[in-house]
């Protein structure tokens, strides 16, 4: 599980706050009566921070874990290779502090300042881009998911006819690639980064953590879902999904190289990409 997993259980927590408010709500194994802590649920309301409970008040665990994922039909998944539920995702729910938001507008005027040295013409929108596919932030692994990966030359192409036109921020991490003219941001947490995405027009990148970002922060997105696993199971309707559809789709194939995966990324080009992020940045 990853930070996109822990976002689509605050608005499940949200919902059971409202009805028992009385309650201290973690998330964890119900059976084990073990919460987990995540960096996500920093100063939301609604969970309590499982390291300071009361324990003379009313505690429940909210049943989400590595082995049980609404999304995710158990029963019929085997090993690397999963089978997904028909599931719908509510949008989570992000609380920044203020120092995090103040570190986020400090970036976004460094950006605007590089945009302004090298360009010296206005911008159309400010683009949040994710290029990598690796779970870097997963609490089990660590590694590059080439099923969902759409590959860095796309990506390398995609950026190139867009810089001109688009003020680019890219994120600070081991997988961060280095392209001339667009502005690669500070080194920051994944909270920070987040807030950062809350500044920009829209999000452009891969299915993943960054998405349910943007979701629980309203922003509007074009992702790459390739063929790997449809967004009628983990996508939202207010963002410009790139799904690969076929007799195969979507295959859950994990952690091995999957034909049906090399042919979505051939399938989806630079240009369908580029029809999406015109659509939104026109609306």
């Amino acid at each position: 599980m990853g930070y996109g997993d822990d976002l689509l259980v605050t608005s499940l927590a949200a919902k059971i706050k409202k009805q028992f408010p009385d309650r201290q709500i973690v998330i964890g194994i119900a059976e084990k009566n073990q919460a987990f802590h995540s960096l996500i649920y920093e100063n939301n309301p609604n969970i309590t921070d499982c390291r300071n409970l009361d324990n003379n008040k009313p505690i429940q665990i909210i049943n989400f874990h590595e082995l049980n994922r609404p999304y995710i039909d158990y029963e019929k998944t085997i090993p690397n290779n999963y089978v997904w539920r028909n599931f719908k995702p509510i949008p989570g729910e992000l609380y920044f502090s203020n120092q995090e938001r103040k570190e986020a507008k400090i970036i976004i005027s460094a950006a605007k300042k590089f945009w302004e040295e090298n360009y010296k013409k206005k911008f159309r929108n400010i683009i949040f881009i994710e290029t990598s596919s690796t779970k870097i932030n997963d609490r089990q692994f660590s590694f590059k998911h080439q099923n969902k990966d759409w590959g860095i030359q796309n990506w390398n192409r995609l950026i190139n006819k867009l810089k001109n036109d688009y003020l680019i921020i890219h994120s600070v991490h081991k997988e961060t690639i280095n392209i001339d003219g667009i502005f690669i941001s500070p080194k920051t947490d994944f909270r920070t980064a987040c807030a950062l995405l809350d500044e920009v027009d829209f999000f452009v990148g891969p299915e993943g953590g960054f998405g349910h970002v943007a979701a629980a922060l309203n922003k509007k997105a074009v992702l790459y879902f390739g063929g790997w696993i449809s967004p009628d199971v983990i996508g939202y309707d207010f963002h410009e999904n790139i799904y690969y559809k076929d007799q195969k789709s979507p295959c859950g194939v994990m952690q091995k190289h999957c034909p049906h995966c090399s042919k979505a990324r051939e399938m989806i080009t630079v240009d369908l990409f580029l029809e999406h992020i015109y659509k939104i940045s026109s609306s």
